[in-house]
């Protein structure tokens, strides 16, 4: 539904759900889509890039950041221990001397 300058209300073509969900005419951007995958494809293979390498590329670069992070969290896990192992007994004693020097 458009609204027009002088209040009245009209409809326009295409102004449907499928207009809504597509962002515009549904042939038109079904045919802009198809122009820009032949466009994308005519420069992948000028690149001599595979979708099929670009996707095992992307997945492989993501297990290599999981492999990347578990290293780093298995250095944060073992610095957390060593510092625990010296803050903990420190704490406890600080915390023994407050409750006695309270008293």
């Amino acid at each position: 539904m458009v609204f027009r300058r002088d209040g009245e209300a009209g409809t326009r073509y295409g102004s449907g759900t499928m207009t809504r969900i597509f962002g515009g005419s549904p042939l038109g951007v079904l045919i802009r889509l198809a122009l820009l995958c032949v466009i994308v494809g005519l420069i992948l293979d000028q690149l001599d890039l595979n979708a099929f390498e670009l996707f095992r590329w992307v997945a492989d670069e993501i297990e290599n950041l999981i492999r990347n992070s578990a290293d780093v969290l298995r250095l944060i896990g073992r610095y957390f221990l060593i510092g625990a192992a010296v803050v903990i007994p420190i704490w406890i004693v600080m915390r023994v001397l407050n409750v006695g020097g309270r008293r």
